[in-house]
């Protein structure tokens, strides 16, 4: 069935069950207008990095913004639906208490009003440029020439239909008030060709840091055209690295800075195929490593093949209720700072957003990460895989 009809299908539903059920004509009214609206735009919305015109583009934020507001109407509605049931077998077994009228009345205009609310929370959450996190990384054995080394992580912003240069330039502004020695840019930057969108991650050629910029593909670079996006972005003066590495001296000290493509690139182009080990070849030994790779599920390959810690991105936290719960079933790390075996993983929430402009309960982050030194007799090994995560899969 196309996903259009399926699209239709569900916005009817929402409608069959709370219309009727708000009790006021001029509330039912309006949700059914809405209701409409949502469902004639929302195919611009996901179709949004193909309009280049004013008019386009107007009906791509029509569009995104009804697909988040109908996402929390749709589940609400389910949330709603189930509850009917279980106060319909509550009158059932209790005869008399009347309980299902007036709860179906006020289950429905709170499905309505709840949506909305987060609706626009979310809306605001994800608009304003995203909050420093600090994060401190213990590694058994530091060097002290690199203890207090900081890395800026920026990840998912996902410049595209509503994310256009302020709020990149926000970004980089930012980032670089911190003074860190390294930015390291975790992939899915871009939603849309280097064409289209060049001029609004330009900005990026102002990041400043000690050691410079780093950048590793996403899936969605891979959408939007990787190799024209890797060619642009080190004309900008980032590094790019794909299934390589670079390394950063401090004094005596040496911190090895690889990156993995994507973990499904070799879907796209075989000889891309994501490879910790390959990006770790020819390091010199004894060095601190750090790996660059976009999803948390490239940890598996990446702690076998020697990494201390891992940065990622991919999830968004989530980005919205009900989604940061179903994320688990696709990644071992939703967010935060983890520990894979004798490696970190760090999962970073995203700077930006996909999709609908919708952030709640899953903030947006710029994360300022410090490499801490600990004694070699402090290191733990976490030999179980992480909850939601049965098995990390080999890369």
């Amino acid at each position: 069935m196309p996903l259009q009809a399926i699209s239709l299908l569900l916005h009817a539903y929402v409608g069959w069950r709370l219309v009727p059920a708000l009790g006021s004509v001029a509330g039912g009214a309006l949700l059914a207008a809405v209701l409409v609206v949502s469902a004639l735009t929302l195919p611009f919305g996901l179709g949004a990095r193909r309009g280049t015109r004013r008019f386009a583009a107007l009906l791509a934020w029509i569009g995104l913004v009804c697909m988040g507001l109908f996402s929390s109407l749709f589940v609400l509605t389910l949330v709603r639906d189930l509850a009917l049931l279980g106060v319909a077998a509550f009158d059932a077994a209790r005869p008399g208490t009347l309980a299902f009228a007036p709860f179906f009345v006020a289950s429905a205009r709170a499905a309505a009003i709840g949506a909305v609310v987060a609706t626009l929370w979310g809306f605001a959450n994800a608009r304003r440029t995203a909050r420093v996190v600090r994060v401190d990384v213990p590694i058994a054995g530091l060097p002290m020439a690199l203890d207090g080394f900081t890395i800026a992580q920026v990840s998912d912003v996902h410049v595209g239909p509503t994310i256009k240069r302020p709020y990149v330039e926000a970004i980089v502004e930012t980032v670089n008030r911190l003074d860190v020695d390294l930015v390291a840019v975790t992939g899915d930057l871009v939603d849309g060709s280097v064409a289209h969108l060049a001029a609004h991650v330009a900005p990026l050629a102002d990041l400043r840091s000690k050691e410079g910029s780093f950048f590793v593909t996403g899936n969605h670079e891979y959408y939007s055209g990787a190799a024209a996006w890797v060619g642009e972005l080190r004309r900008l003066g980032l590094t790019v690295l794909m299934n390589e590495h670079a390394v950063v001296r401090r004094g005596d000290a040496q911190l090895v800075v690889a990156g993995v493509t994507d973990f499904g690139a070799g879907h796209f182009d075989r000889s891309q195929a994501s490879d910790p080990a390959a990006a770790l070849a020819g390091s010199p030994d004894g060095a601190v490593r750090l790996l660059l790779a976009h999803q948390p599920r490239s940890a598996a390959a990446a702690e076998a093949a020697g990494f201390d810690l891992q940065l990622s991105g991919h999830t968004h936290g989530g980005q919205f209720l009900p989604w940061n719960f179903l994320v688990r079933l696709q990644q071992p790390f939703t967010a935060g700072l983890h520990r894979w075996r004798r490696m970190w993983v760090y999962t970073s929430r995203g700077t930006g957003y996909w999709g609908p402009p919708k952030r709640f309960c899953a903030p947006s982050e710029i994360t300022l990460l410090r490499l801490v030194a600990i004694p070699a007799a402090a290191a733990q090994e976490v030999a179980a895989p992480p909850r939601g995560g049965a098995a990390l899969p080999a890369v």
